[in-house]
């Protein structure tokens, strides 16, 4: 994940935390127990400068391990507690999520924007449809996701701009779209019609509904989604049971949060 550009005069960067943080996020589902030569190489860290981070973190109680295997502990959660509890968003979007979640009997999740990845910042799962494991601070492409799209689809052209750029748009499934100008249209489409629908991009028989949720200003800051799978479904059937519901309830939320049309 690219983070924002610095420069390397700006004399209120620290880079410690930058390199700090890095540690922190090369621990993922594939390497949950790296040792320190495995996170030197995942940061391009020296294994000195690694070495003395994974102690200091140690201490704050932040990893545990010693010099061979080294692991996150609980306290880490801690930090997606404080931005729920500090979101509105967070908090007014769970009894919505609920609603979409019994309406339909699929997962509901609220997804927000940061770099090139839609984050999880609620969910309330029904049943698990994806392959990868889904939770709340889990990260998916913007550029292959129904809620991507959503969040770039109203987005400045600079912020759309820097995803393109950044984005690796590989071809995870045989249907991702993989081109810039096909890419750009799917975003004016959703602005046609008022959400976004995906089919078996991010993964097979994965099929995806997202809708944006506004502030009080009219900025979208999130997405409110659904999921389902192509063995229960077929994209337009979806489109026609849900899609309506899903825009009302994103546009309840949007409500909730100070929005007025």
């Amino acid at each position: 994940m690219k983070g924002p550009s610095v420069s390397e005069n700006d004399r209120d960067y620290i880079q410690s935390i930058e390199r700090g943080f890095a540690v922190l996020m090369a621990f993922d589902e594939k390497n949950p127990n790296p040792s320190l030569a495995d996170l030197a190489a995942e940061t391009g860290l020296s294994r000195p400068a690694v070495r003395r981070i994974l102690l200091t973190l140690q201490k704050l109680g932040y990893v545990t391990g010693n010099n061979s295997r080294w692991s996150l502990t609980p306290r880490v959660l801690s930090i997606g507690q404080h931005f729920s509890a500090s979101h509105a968003l967070t908090e007014a979007a769970l009894p919505r999520l609920l609603e979409i979640a019994e309406h339909t009997h699929e997962s509901a999740s609220l997804g927000v924007l940061d770099g090139v990845d839609v984050v999880y910042a609620a969910r309330v799962p029904v049943r698990r449809i994806m392959s990868i494991n889904v939770s709340v601070g889990t990260r998916v492409p913007a550029y292959a996701t129904s809620m991507g799209r959503a969040l770039l689809a109203w987005a400045p052209t600079e912020i759309v701009d820097n995803v393109i750029a950044n984005s690796t748009f590989d071809a995870l499934t045989p249907t991702t779209i993989t081109d810039e100008g096909a890419f750009h249209t799917a975003l004016r489409v959703v602005r046609e019609q008022g959400y976004a629908l995906t089919s078996e991009e991010l993964e097979d028989g994965l099929i995806s509904l997202a809708a944006p949720v506004r502030d009080a200003g009219g900025s979208v800051v999130g997405v409110a989604a659904c999921s389902t799978s192509a063995g229960r479904t077929t994209p337009e059937a979806f489109r026609t049971d849900v899609a309506p519901f899903l825009v009302e309830k994103a546009n309840q939320l949007s409500a909730d949060m100070g929005y007025r049309s």
